[in-house]
């Protein structure tokens, strides 16, 4: 299994490169690549042509998107492209509280017989795309379902026998999208947690 840190978006509502935003000393591109790292054999970022450069991705291996178009689909398809008969650790560069123990429970509950396994979104009960395993037979279906004009990759699973898993931290799967999602994170982040008195 080889893993795949989306980091091609254009970051349009952030204002500024999410793949850069730090955390505690640490870009989030680095915090998903050694993240992915731990639970994957090879792992990648996925990127558009013209950020390959670019000095947060440059220094990591990257997969370019071989595929006309935008959005998480064409890193997706691009990654299931090149290794055909690889399955793949799909994580969003901008998860700032995935932890190992998420990961873990996406790989011990893995269905390689499903098109990809993904966990449950806490807000709507939808798949999550973008924290997923997606296996190699989904290459194929989602290069179709690319060109017949399918964009999301959400939709995608849920028309194709996908695993659902129930995700044990719900806070796990929150994404950081804008400033202010981006300080709430700073601020949960940099709070240690209350301790337990002892009686």
């Amino acid at each position: 299994m080889y893993g795949l840190i989306l980091a091609g978006g254009s970051s349009s509502r952030m204002h500024r490169d999410k793949a850069a935003l730090q955390y505690r000393g640490k870009s989030q591109l680095d915090r998903a690549f050694e993240l992915a790292s731990r639970h994957a054999s090879r792992v990648f970022v996925s990127v558009r042509a013209n950020q390959t450069e670019d000095p947060t991705r440059a220094p990591r291996p990257m997969i370019v998107d071989s595929i006309v178009g935008e959005g998480p689909t064409v890193g997706i398809r691009s990654a299931l492209a090149a290794y055909p008969g690889v399955a793949w650790l799909v994580l969003a560069c901008d998860l700032p509280f995935l932890s190992d123990a998420a990961l873990s429970q996406l790989l011990h509950e893995r269905d390689a017989a499903s098109v990809a396994t993904a966990y449950r979104s806490a807000h709507d009960g939808l798949p999550e795309p973008l924290c997923a395993i997606w296996e190699p037979a989904s290459g194929p279906l989602l290069a179709s379902y690319h060109d017949d004009g399918g964009r999301c990759p959400r939709k995608f699973l849920i028309r194709h026998t996908t695993r659902l898993l129930e995700p044990r931290d719900r806070r796990a799967l929150d994404n950081v999208n804008t400033p202010e999602e981006y300080a709430q994170a700073l601020a949960t982040l940099d709070t240690p947690p209350k301790s337990i008195p002892c009686n």
